[in-house]
């Protein structure tokens, strides 16, 4: 039995897990979700939200060895957990996420690959602090392989993204270094190319390299799926 923290990203919020948790329950593990600072039920205003924030947000929620997952954005938001205190931290899991480069924010990381598929893709807020994904991108990058039921889940629920967090490097401390880490690979990605993740995932050893034949939102697309890949991880 393992522990599992499930960290979402930009614009979603827990309730992006729900059909994931229950199946990894069934699997014998205990899992929850949560809403990182300003985001799905979270009040915190965008002005307010930092990438040290998230960190300690998912600290936070642990209280015995847990391995925490990060989708997409949130590869920032759990590395940053772990260079704070990755006392409880079992196993960082990158979801078609990204790793963060010393340095380097999510914002240039972005800007920096050479394909470009959510361009356009956002509309801004009026105050400028956070970002949406537009409807026709929730369609065709983010739940281009999702049944109905959950491509309207998702247009429902996904708001409004803090933008500073998305603009500062990791806070290096050296303290994560030694953690386990996995790399989820989602094949038919059109938000994150497949190419780039697999150019991050690089770095992880060959058997902490995993594939998922789906978009970038497997979670509503292939929930059984997910979990028995993150079964298989936890089991390893």
């Amino acid at each position: 039995m393992a522990r599992f923290l499930l960290v979402h990203g930009s614009g979603h919020g827990a309730w992006c897990w729900r059909e994931v948790v229950p199946r990894l329950a069934a699997r014998g593990h205990v899992a929850e979700a949560l809403d990182l600072p300003g985001s799905g039920d979270d009040p915190t205003p965008a002005r307010d939200v930092t990438l040290e924030s998230y960190g300690r947000a998912i600290l936070a929620r642990l209280d015995a060895p847990t391995i925490v997952v990060g989708h997409s954005a949130a590869g920032f938001a759990i590395v940053q957990a772990a260079e704070i205190d990755p006392a409880l931290i079992a196993r960082l899991v990158f979801l078609c996420a990204y790793v963060p480069r010393p340095g380097v924010s999510l914002v240039d990381m972005r800007h920096a690959a050479p394909d470009q598929p959510l361009a356009g893709a956002f509309e801004r807020s009026p105050d400028g602090r956070a970002y949406r994904f537009r409807d026709a991108a929730i369609a065709e990058n983010l739940c281009q392989d999702c049944p109905e039921d959950a491509l309207a889940l998702a247009r429902a629920h996904l708001g409004w993204q803090p933008i500073r967090p998305q603009t500062e490097p990791v806070r290096r401390t050296g303290k994560s270094a030694a953690l386990p880490r996995s790399y989820i690979i989602c094949e038919h990605d059109k938000t994150i190319p497949p190419a780039l993740q697999r150019q991050m995932a690089e770095a992880f050893a060959p058997q902490d390299r995993h594939r998922l034949p789906t978009g970038h939102e497997p979670f509503l697309a292939a929930p059984d799926a997910l979990a028995a890949r993150l079964d298989r991880i936890a089991r390893a």
